[in-house]
């Protein structure tokens, strides 16, 4: 397969392109070689991005960096409002929504 076809991005800010006919073409090599070298590629169409294709490890591990930086928010957002509540309390929660989460 030529060097184009998979052009990996190692920095998840800035993915490489590969054309949507390479993809085509070459999935399940482009899929198999996600599998060994976890990464994303990003898929052009006309010569603009389109989409992302990436393994899902990364995939997951995205997922819940977005959900941890969300309840960040929640928090910040419930301090400036007033909504907040003592350690104690803050612990309960944490532990349940940590249980909750280790059954998904």
């Amino acid at each position: 397969m030529s060097p184009r076809v998979i052009q990996k991005c190692h920095n998840m800010s800035k993915p490489s392109a590969t054309p949507v006919t390479e993809l085509k073409r070459h999935a399940t090599e482009i899929i198999a070689d996600l599998a060994r070298n976890p990464g994303a590629v990003m898929v052009t169409e006309h010569g603009r991005s389109a989409a992302v294709l990436m393994d899902l490890a990364t995939y997951e591990s995205l997922v819940r960096r977005v959900e941890v930086l969300e309840g960040i928010s929640r928090g910040e957002r419930a301090f400036v409002e007033g909504r907040v509540v003592t350690h104690e309390q803050a612990s309960q929660r944490l532990e349940r929504w940590l249980r909750h989460d280790d059954r998904a």
